[in-house]
């Protein structure tokens, strides 16, 4: 399995923070030798910046892209989404998106989305349906829009910028690489700050006990 990350200017570093710091730790994985990786990707070979002022260099370009089953594109916020320079990017996503693969983007990279059409047969959010509609006219989505933080329908996940933490838990669900009570626990721990989903959260990653033996 693998996460492909789009690097563009302006990423939005806080966004999807807790995603690349799970994904690359693997620290609360099921299975943290299991096949996976976390690739960077862009629209060329270029080393773009974060808003942070991270330098973050693609390892691919997205032509060099071919999807696999269960693979995921992660499409981070930005301010140049609705700029000529995240065009590619935006009809890779949307192209992937109707061939059945797995989107996934926060804040900007959803009204990314909206400007090539690929919100229009998917339950979905934003930052805010007005500004959607008042920024991508050919928008057709309006009646699938979701006042949520973070929504999943199929095989795409929106977030308005504001959710960080419950994007990354859609994502997590639909990666599929944590056990559920650790996912649990570890989304708990985040969202209310409370000592017990740590605790939760550690004893989640103990061995699973194997049944008792009749006769021992």
């Amino acid at each position: 399995m693998k996460v492909y990350l789009a690097v563009v200017e302006t990423l939005a570093d806080w966004e999807i923070g807790y995603l690349t710091a799970e994904l690359h730790s693997r620290r609360f994985f099921a299975n943290p030798l299991a096949p996976f990786e976390l690739v960077l990707v862009g629209s060329t070979e270029a080393t773009v910046h974060s808003m942070g002022g991270m330098a973050l260099t693609p390892a691919l370009r997205l032509d060099e892209v071919a999807m696999a089953q269960g693979d995921l594109l992660l499409l981070p916020g930005a301010d140049i989404w609705d700029q000529p320079q995240a065009q590619a990017a935006l009809a890779f996503a949307r192209a992937r998106l109707d061939e059945g693969h797995n989107v996934a983007a926060i804040c900007g990279a959803t009204n990314g989305l909206a400007q090539v059409g690929a919100l229009d047969r998917h339950a979905h959010t934003s930052n805010d349906l007005d500004f959607l509609k008042e920024t991508c006219p050919s928008y057709q989505g309006a009646a699938l829009y979701r006042q949520e933080p973070a929504v999943r329908d199929r095989n795409l996940i929106t977030a308005t910028g504001l959710a960080p933490l419950e994007f990354a838990h859609e994502v997590f669900k639909l990666l599929d690489v944590m056990r559920p009570a650790t996912l649990e626990a570890w989304y708990q721990l985040h969202r209310t700050r409370e000592a017990k989903w740590f605790h939760a959260l550690i004893q989640s990653m103990q061995p699973e006990q194997q049944g008792s033996v009749p006769g021992k």
